[in-house]
């Protein structure tokens, strides 16, 4: 498989009254397409900057990120913010939605805001709706989005991850603020999205989820420890307990 995401040596520095703060160091790993790759780690670890890092909505300090061979830490703003909007897909925590929109309006905005599909506004508005139906939320694509529950809306943000077609979707605690069902009923869309060929790397602090991935990272104090392959083979449960058991050994 082709490595679609090469980080080497990525490190990270904030200065917080006039003191360093190196939240990465020399950080090494790549990601395959077609891979569904979880970071772990303990609260402050530096999952989520990580995240933000590598996929350009933060600026590097130091080393190397090439996104399907592109070098992000050498392209401009308005180059990398064309790459995010046309080459990734976002979900977070928080469902970011604008409320003066329906939610079918939210799903389909990333797809108004970018030249690479020549398509009418009908055109884009249909494959919304698709998107919607097949993940299950046809029935409402005309709400306000503060008339739908939080497992629907971030189906909707799946949805909205979509609309240009990335090559990897970056995910930061996509089911943090699901009860176990919507989790369940969420991590289920991103499965098959990842089984159809969409790369995916998502921070999560819950092994129920990282199980469900290919590969789990697991970092400590702003470097990686410790990798761990998942037989997607195996029944959920056996996932599970042997990545319980790892988790277990690295200190989790």
């Amino acid at each position: 498989m082709n490595t679609i995401l090469e980080v080497k040596d990525l490190c990270k520095t904030y200065i917080i009254n006039k003191r360093q703060n190196n939240v990465l160091r020399n950080v090494d790993f790549s990601i395959a397409e077609g891979e569904m790759v979880a970071v772990m780690g303990p609260s402050g670890s530096g999952k989520s900057t990580l995240l933000y890092t590598v996929s350009g909505m933060d600026r590097m300090t130091a080393g190397t990120v090439k996104f399907c061979g592109k070098d992000i830490s050498k392209l401009k703003d308005n180059e990398l913010a064309k790459l995010r909007l046309d080459d990734m897909g976002f979900i977070f925590q928080q469902m970011y939605m604008l409320k003066n929109l329906t939610v079918l309006d939210n799903v389909i905005l990333p797809a108004c805001k970018t030249d690479k599909k020549k398509e009418t506004r009908s055109e884009t508005t249909a494959r919304g709706r698709e998107l919607m139906k097949r993940l299950g939320i046809s029935d409402i694509a005309d709400n306000d989005i503060n008339e739908v529950s939080g497992g629907q809306l971030q189906r909707a943000c799946i949805c909205r991850s979509m609309m240009n077609d990335p090559k990897m979707i970056f995910a930061d605690e996509p089911t943090g603020a699901l009860n176990r069902t919507s989790s369940d009923e969420v991590m289920e869309e991103l499965t098959k999205l990842n089984d159809g060929g969409t790369t995916v790397m998502l921070v999560t602090h819950d092994a129920k989820v990282a199980a469900k991935c290919t590969r789990v990272l697991f970092i400590v104090d702003g470097n990686i420890k410790g990798e761990y392959n998942i037989n997607k083979s195996e029944n959920i449960r056996d996932r599970e307990r042997g990545l319980n058991n790892w988790l277990m050994e690295m200190g989790w």
